[in-house]
Parts: structure tokens; C-alpha cells; sequence
């Protein structure tokens, strides 16, 4: 059953997290931290379905809401304090992690996979790797503000799942990207989802398959972390 955690991210400052934990019977010994997308927190019906399903599947996986988001505010934080915030409940779980000897690996919907690859540029140590749940790569309409140029300072491997009409960042457009970053990072893509992976009703592929191939992407990328 999910647990229910406060993470101090400053004096008198919780956030609320939520531990789903690994089934027993398939535990992987990895866990992964996902942050929320700006428009919807922890309790989105994505976000909770991917995490079970992981977690069904023997990978541990952790929720939160950013400071913005427990004020009930709309509008998100500046980076500082969005990268803080992140940081505290990544540092929290990598403790609840080393009796176990689990590894960790951080990563988010949008937004909240944006600030993980800024913690994880800055320097957080001990990261078996970052996935991206449509990382947005600019604003829709503006390719010229990119959001990549810290990329390269992540010493972890990447794993990036794109839609193919993502209006925050095509494939292509992250192609470039990907090719030129060490260690080797991988991009997988839904054909024909936009950012939150929503295909078109005239596709031929039922929408719950779409969500369960993006959970078979990242169980196995998960998976081979621990084999390496």
C-alpha cells in the first residue's frame, strides 16, 4: 500500500510524498523519484497510474508536490526553489534507500523531470539515472528558448520518452540533443502523443496501450541500470 510521507525543504516547510513500494515478489532494488508536471500534482490519474504499475512490476516509486503546490498556488516557484525542493526529497529517500541498498534514480512529467535534470546537473551525487516523462524542451513556439544547455553536465544515463506531436519539444528536436550527450542517453517515442502522450482518436492503438508500452520502456531501461 502507498505511504504517506512529510519532507522538511525548509524550516517549518513540509512537502507531502507519497512511497509506493516495490512488490515483493518482483523487487528490482531501484527506486524512482517522479516530480510533478506545473499543471497537476502528485494525485493526477497519470502520475498514480504509472506509479503502480511500476511498483506492481518490482521498482519502487515516489511522488511528491512541489512548495507552490501545497500553498495551492497555480503558478510555480522560481527555479531556485523548485530545485531546492526537489533536492530535499531526493536527498530524504537516497537515505530511506541506502539500508537497502537500493539505487535511485530521479526524473518527472515535464516540469518536474526538467528540475530533476537541474538537480542532478548541479551536482547531486549517487544517481543511477534520470527519466524523463516529456521533457520540455522549450515553450510551445519557441524552439529558441532552449531548456538543454545544463544537460550535458549529467553524469547519469537518460532515458527521455517523447511524444511525437509534443508541442514542448519533438524527437527531432531532441535528437541533436541526445546524440551529442555522455554518457549515451536513449529516446524512446510515442508515436502520434502529444505532451502527456494523448494519442488521436483516429489512432488504430487504444490509449490504456500507449500508457502500459511507456511503463514496459521504463521498467526495462530501469532494469538494465541495475544489470550495468
Amino acid at each position: 500500500m502507498p505511504e504517506r510521507f512529510c519532507v522538511e525543504v525548509a524550516p517549518r516547510q513540509t512537502v507531502a510524498a507519497i512511497e509506493y513500494p516495490a512488490a515483493a515478489q518482483c523487487r528490482v532494488g531501484i527506486t524512482l523519484i517522479v516530480g510533478p508536471g506545473a499543471g497537476a500534482g502528485q494525485t493526477s490519474g497519470f502520475i498514480v497510474n504509472f506509479a503502480k504499475a511500476l511498483s506492481a512490476r518490482g521498482i519502487t516509486v515516489v511522488t511528491f508536490d512541489f512548495s507552490y503546490m501545497e500553498r495551492g498556488r497555480r503558478v510555480p516557484d522560481p527555479n531556485d526553489k523548485l530545485e531546492a525542493c526537489y533536492r530535499a526529497v531526493a536527498e530524504a529517500f537516497r537515505d530511506r534507500c541506502r539500508p537497502t541498498r537500493d539505487k535511485l534514480a530521479i526524473g518527472g512529467k515535464s516540469m518536474g523531470g526538467r528540475i530533476a535534470s537541474q538537480v542532478a546537473a548541479s551536482g547531486f551525487s549517487d544517481l543511477a539515472g534520470l527519466v524523463f516523462l516529456g521533457y520540455p524542451l522549450h515553450p510551445p513556439g519557441k524552439p529558441e528558448r532552449s531548456r538543454a544547455k545544463h544537460l550535458p553536465r549529467v553524469s547519469a544515463p537518460m532515458l527521455f520518452v517523447q511524444g511525437s506531436r509534443d508541442a514542448f519539444g519533438t524527437p527531432d528536436e531532441l535528437r541533436p540533443i541526445i546524440d551529442g550527450l555522455k554518457p549515451r542517453a536513449h529516446l524512446y517515442v510515442v508515436e502520434g502523443g502529444d505532451h502527456s502522450f494523448r494519442v488521436l482518436k483516429s489512432a488504430a492503438i487504444p490509449q490504456a496501450d500507449v500508457y502500459r508500452a511507456i511503463e514496459d520502456r521504463v521498467e526495462t531501461w530501469l532494469r538494465g541500470l541495475i544489470i550495468t
